[in-house]
């Protein structure tokens, strides 16, 4: 493995479940790092068929592939084709292998996603994948598809908060990365403005502006969870073992005066809440 003070190519990639889950949870994250002289790359493993009451299959997930791909374009990332039907986002070989060779194609420094539990499969799924593939990356038996080289490059993995702030139980998930995006709300509020088809649908059945309203809610939780933001995007690290260095921060080092960390009692357990 490539050492962590290497002068490789800084990336960033945002594996979302959906269309508008980057938008909801990691997109002011990944602007900031774009600020910060990142690359950016964008993929949902989903392509949204499901999204909707009007439509049918093939013209929604038509109609959400344009959102995404304007989202991408607004926030200046490289946008990646879906993989799946939406509830389709299982963790088998074929899925795996060929978002591997995404992975391996990009090549990230940071790797954005979902948190390891969340309130639907396709979100867990999504995550189980993605670590996977990064953890499989620097493995050359390991057949992708299409078939790519390994790589041997360090990747820093980091959980997005879940849908809202909350696990499958209902209990609050307090992050330990907090990411100040209050001066992001706006362009947050524009990016998802792009799946219009989702503020329509949803508008619709939840009240009107909900779809935007809400995000800007869960974003204000956390930067209240944080004691300094406003509004704030949460994360936490995974473990580094099979990925990167022990001390490795890459997020945490290029977003340094925008980071507040949850402070830790001795041996590394969190504060109480």
């Amino acid at each position: 493995m490539a050492a962590s003070g290497s002068k490789a190519k800084r990336t960033a990639f945002a594996i979302g479940a959906h269309p508008d889950d980057i938008e909801y949870r990691m997109s002011g994250t990944l602007l900031l790092l774009g600020e910060a002289g990142y690359e950016l790359h964008y993929m949902n493993v989903a392509n949204g068929c499901c999204g909707t009451t009007q439509y049918d299959r093939e013209t929604i997930s038509t109609i959400r592939r344009g959102e995404a791909m304007a989202a991408a374009e607004s926030m200046g990332a490289v946008f990646h084709e879906s993989l799946c039907d939406d509830f389709a986002i299982f963790y088998d070989k074929q899925t795996l292998a060929r978002l591997a060779s995404v992975l391996r194609e990009v090549a990230p420094t940071i790797l954005l996603t979902h948190p390891p539990v969340d309130y639907m499969e396709d979100h867990t799924n999504t995550c189980r994948l993605a670590v996977s593939a990064a953890f499989g990356r620097g493995a050359p038996n390991w057949e992708v598809d299409p078939l790519r080289p390994a790589i041997d490059t360090p990747v820093t993995v980091y959980h997005a908060q879940p849908y809202p702030n909350r696990d499958p139980l209902g209990q609050v998930v307090k992050p330990d990365i907090f990411v100040d995006v209050s001066d992001l709300v706006a362009r947050k509020q524009a990016m998802l403005a792009h799946h219009k088809s989702q503020k329509e649908w949803l508008d619709k059945s939840q009240g009107e502006d909900s779809y935007l309203e809400l995000a800007k809610k869960l974003d204000r939780e956390v930067g209240t969870m944080s004691g300094e933001f406003e509004y704030a995007e949460g994360w936490q690290r995974h473990l580094h073992v099979g990925f990167c260095g022990e001390h490795d921060r890459p997020l945490e080092d290029a977003l340094r005066t925008r980071v507040r960390l949850r402070a830790l009692l001795p041996g590394g357990r969190r504060t109480p809440d």
